[in-house]
């Protein structure tokens, strides 16, 4: 497609698409309460992932389940348009409380855009690909995946995250980049009261380690967030401990800001081991995130059909948590956005949210977040200056740009 298609027709594909969600109304409700009925923790979501894989190969998509070497990742593809939208949808829930974070809303909304573009991808000149992407809660199931090429063929990706309140502008949604890893320190054991001359105690660097992080965070601004705890320092008191493991999280809203903190993290950890004489090694438990760097085309695009389903925007500005998302982000032209369970006010992450992920409030969310996910994305593939545009940020982009997991 090189030419942008006539505004009534392009309406009437756009409105082909809607009506197509809500035909599909039942069903991606139906899917909804199903992944919201059983719970599964990062990387153990394989029913969730078969489900969806399921909705759409019976209709029509080539699907693989276990795709790009992640077990419950999911990829479906529809149409052989020029034009490649990457659509995520996350399904995994959390520890004691469920779906604290209604990610049945997340994947329902994204295979309902997925759903509702297939049958106007040839009018479009679209190649819709729905990525079920796991481990979002604790893992970062979309690192592998990026790793593994699955947004090099994209043009751009987006998906939509269901909250309590009111809804707010694309770009209100502000993820922090965040970084989870652990220090072991390694020193010798001895006899506490016997020979402790004889023994280097990797508690002692622990808790040294522990004041240098105290200090250092009554220097840093105040949106940089450093946690730091001993996990394990030691067996019995009469034992001079040889191993000590502190865990660590550091949280900033620039990625320049996250790598320095951490250089400066890792200095005291450094330090510590120097005064002790111990010895001691970081270690990665978690793919890093990236903050979320929302595309202002596709926001400006998503904001206006948001309005358009008869929805309102407030002032409100989102903050505090972190997705893989925000890696995608950094990468491809995406967007983060957040739809409204309008009514409902649980917090995130609490059994209340749980119970306001399943409610009518939530239903309508799956299909308005469904129905404004395909027409953003349609905006795009209509108008020949925005798809041109996208495509050409595409073909600037090096081989393997996507391929990275944004680490200092």
């Amino acid at each position: 497609m090189s030419t942008t298609i006539d505004p009534a027709a392009a309406a009437a594909i756009k409105q082909r698409a809607i009506d197509e969600v809500e035909a599909r109304r039942g069903q991606l409700i139906a899917l909804s309460h199903a992944i919201h009925a059983n719970p599964e923790l990062s990387w153990q979501e394989h029913e969730a992932a078969a489900l969806v894989g399921r909705t759409l190969d019976e209709a029509g998509f080539r699907v693989e389940v276990g795709a790009f070497g992640v077990p419950t990742a999911v990829e479906a593809v529809y149409g052989d348009g020029d034009l490649t939208v990457a659509i995520c949808a996350e399904y995994d829930a959390l520890p004691g409380i469920g779906h604290g974070c209604g990610h049945n809303v997340i994947a329902s909304a994204g295979v309902g855009a997925a759903l509702a573009l297939a049958p106007v991808a040839a009018d479009a000149g679209l190649r819709i690909k729905l990525l079920g992407t796991p481990a979002e809660e604790h893992g970062g199931g979309k690192v592998p995946m990026l790793l593994a090429g699955a947004w090099e063929d994209a043009d751009f990706s987006l998906m939509v995250h269901g909250m309590t309140g009111e809804d707010v502008s694309a770009t209100a949604f502000a993820a922090t980049a965040v970084e989870r890893f652990e220090v072991v320190f390694h020193g010798r054991t001895a006899h506490a009261a016997g020979m402790p001359e004889q023994g280097i105690n990797a508690a002692s660097a622990a808790v040294v380690a522990q004041t240098a992080i105290a200090l250092l965070r009554q220097q840093l601004p105040k949106q940089v967030n450093l946690n730091a705890f001993v996990s394990h320092g030691g067996e019995a008191t009469n034992i001079i401990p040889d191993r000590a493991v502190l865990q660590v999280e550091i949280r900033a809203l620039e990625i320049d800001v996250w790598r320095a903190v951490k250089a400066k993290v890792l200095a005291c950890f450094e330090g510590a081991a120097i005064s002790t004489g111990c010895t001691w090694e970081p270690c990665a438990t978690e793919h890093p995130y990236a903050p979320v760097k929302h595309d202002e085309t596709l926001a400006a695009l998503w904001n206006r059909n948001l309005l358009a389903r008869g929805r309102t925007i407030s002032d409100a500005v989102l903050g505090g948590g972190s997705t893989d998302m925000g890696n995608v982000s950094q990468v491809v032209p995406a967007i983060h956005p957040t739809i409204a369970f309008l009514g409902e006010t649980g917090p995130a992450h609490n059994p209340a949210f749980t119970l306001s992920a399943a409610t009518p409030a939530a239903d309508d969310a799956v299909i308005d977040g469904a129905a404004i996910l395909a027409s953003t994305v349609l905006d795009v593939a209509l108008d020949a200056e925005l798809r041109a545009d996208f495509r050409r940020r595409k073909a600037e982009r090096p081989a393997g740009a996507t391929q990275q997991t944004l680490l200092a």
